[in-house]
């Protein structure tokens, strides 16, 4: 299996002896050793991949990496924040997921009705198995716990990422600037129930539905 490591906070170094990896398109900034690139159509999954994203408009460009050595990746000086994943599953925006093992399975799931990020939809890709993914965040990100006892409520332009046994609520009409008197028309919150940890960026991105 490859070995992730930071170097820094804004660059990802995997090593590899024969594996692969997936890795955004492009994100490639330098390698040493034998390195083998092939783009991958709907995100490695063929073409049901291909076309569920299509319809879902999940945005995840895709290629392969594998050979000896060690291949750097970075994204426009995101922030990078490691997960590791045994057996679980991890739901991520796809223009914030850089990298995951090669033997990671990533999908689509419908996460409900919400006003979600522009070109995100009503839809997350789901990374899921056993391994390490790499995802960005527009400066450092935060993990919050999600308890029984304590819910959690997520600005969708602020939301990154979450994993463990979640649910999701999306609620209208009410965000964190309308409560303060600056928001504008229709917006949503996102609420997680249950017990799992999600992650979010000091940096929110545009959003369709409302100023949130």
């Amino acid at each position: 299996m490859a070995t992730f490591r930071l170097q820094g906070s804004k660059v990802l170094a995997v090593s590899m002896s024969g594996d692969a990896v997936k890795a955004k398109n492009g994100s490639m900034v330098a390698y040493d050793g034998q390195m083998a690139f092939k783009k991958m159509s709907g995100g490695g999954e063929g073409l049901r991949g291909m076309v569920t994203r299509r319809l879902t408009g999940e945005q995840m460009e895709v290629m392969e990496v594998r050979g000896q050595g060690t291949c750097w990746f970075a994204d426009r000086a995101s922030e990078i924040n490691l997960v590791s994943l045994h057996g679980d599953k991890l739901w991520v925006e796809a223009s914030n997921l850089l990298c995951t093992d090669a033997g990671l399975r990533t999908g689509t799931t419908f996460t409900g009705m919400r006003g979600g990020a522009t070109g995100n939809g009503l839809f997350t890709t789901t990374v899921e198995g056993t391994g390490q993914a790499a995802i960005m965040s527009d400066g450092p990100a935060v993990v919050l716990r999600v308890t029984p006892q304590y819910p959690l409520q997520v600005d969708p332009g602020a939301y990154i990422a979450h994993q463990g046994n979640l649910q999701q609520h999306f609620q209208s009409g009410v965000t964190f600037r309308t409560l303060m008197g600056e928001g504008g028309g229709e917006a949503f919150q996102i609420r997680f129930e249950g017990d799992g940890l999600v992650y979010v960026q000091p940096s929110e991105r545009n959003t369709v539905g409302g100023d949130v």
